[in-house]
């Protein structure tokens, strides 16, 4: 298993976990997973997103983990999960993953709000028709993400023309290249595609740290998954609670992908603007993500999941 090059001190440090599983999903793909706080307290999930890991949610864990048990687990071939095979990049392993972990880590009856950030987003996405995300959750965050035309909509590279704008961002995306060593001029890179003008430099540099870690092939491999990303249909399957939250500068998934997502949520309980904050929202202001999950917890986790229909059916 990889070690990840990880603060030791501070807010960013991932905190020791209670206990650590391999949960193995539908394909024996093995996911290195973690449980934080009491036992008994009320469950929250938290899926990071491409080229990240359980050490990016270090400060939401910090925040939760003393009245709340917290799950996070390494997306495949990210942190300590080992990379899948040739065929085993694709959002329906997403799907099959989050599944795997929700009955590994949650007993019978227990119900947890799942926050998903970027590609962990579009993992509660493309899990929205299965039965264990509706028996299991309770309610769902979908944090800097979007359901489809990332390219499209990058501003990543600020080109005038649309077209080359896109055709540059399809090669970076999908491109395999070394990032190599952690430097100044990596960290300058790293805050302007990912984060907001104001970012603190630790933040930045745990999430370059974080970034510089992904091998390049399963970079690469998610990389062209993203590409073309097609989960619009799956927007209208989501029928629990779901809070939306975007960073105003937000570079790799703009506001309009949360005004879309916003407007075809059967049951969405908010659109949340974190003004002046990038891409790396659960980083760059833990306190407002942690309130949003806090909000959902108070208000579903501990109740029977509500759909859309029944909330319509509640205020008719």
């Amino acid at each position: 298993m990889r070690r990840l090059p990880s603060p030791t001190v501070g807010p960013y440090a991932p905190p020791v976990p209670e206990s650590e599983l391999t949960v193995v999903s539908a394909d024996g793909s093995r996911l290195h997973t973690e449980l934080h706080g009491p036992e008994d307290a009320p469950a929250v999930l938290l899926a990071h997103g491409w080229v990240c890991s359980t050490a990016f949610w270090a400060p939401v864990v910090r925040a939760l983990s003393a009245d709340h048990r917290v799950i996070v687990y390494d997306q495949r071939g990210h942190g300590r999960s080992p990379a899948p095979g040739p065929g085993g990049y694709s959002t329906h392993a997403l799907a099959d993953d989050l599944v795997a972990v929700l009955e590994a880590t949650l007993p019978p009856g227990r119900r947890a709000v799942l926050a998903g950030h970027s590609m962990g987003g579009m993992t509660l996405m493309a899990a929205a028709d299965r039965l264990a995300l509706r028996e299991r959750a309770a309610a769902v965050v979908l944090c800097s993400t979007g359901a489809s035309r990332l390219v499209d909509r990058s501003r990543v590279v600020p080109l005038r023309s649309p077209r080359a704008r896109a055709r540059v961002h399809r090669v970076l995306l999908g491109s395999r290249a070394p990032l190599g060593p952690v430097t100044p001029l990596a960290k300058r890179l790293v805050r302007y595609v990912t984060m907001g003008p104001g970012a603190d430099p630790a933040a930045v540099d745990m999430c370059a740290r974080i970034l510089h870690a992904c091998p390049r092939a399963v970079r690469g491999g998610w990389g062209r998954v993203l590409l073309d990303l097609e989960l619009e249909a799956s927007i209208g399957e989501l029928t629990l609670p779901t809070a939306v939250i975007v960073g105003t500068a937000d570079r790799l998934t703009p506001p309009e992908h949360a005004d879309a997502l916003a407007a075809a949520l059967p049951h969405c309980t908010g659109l949340i603007e974190l003004p002046g904050l990038g891409h790396m929202t659960p980083v760059e202001d833990p306190e407002a993500v942690t309130g949003v999950i806090r909000g959902l917890v108070e208000e579903f986790g501990t109740s029977h999941p509500t759909t859309a229909v029944e909330a319509k059916e509640q205020t008719t």
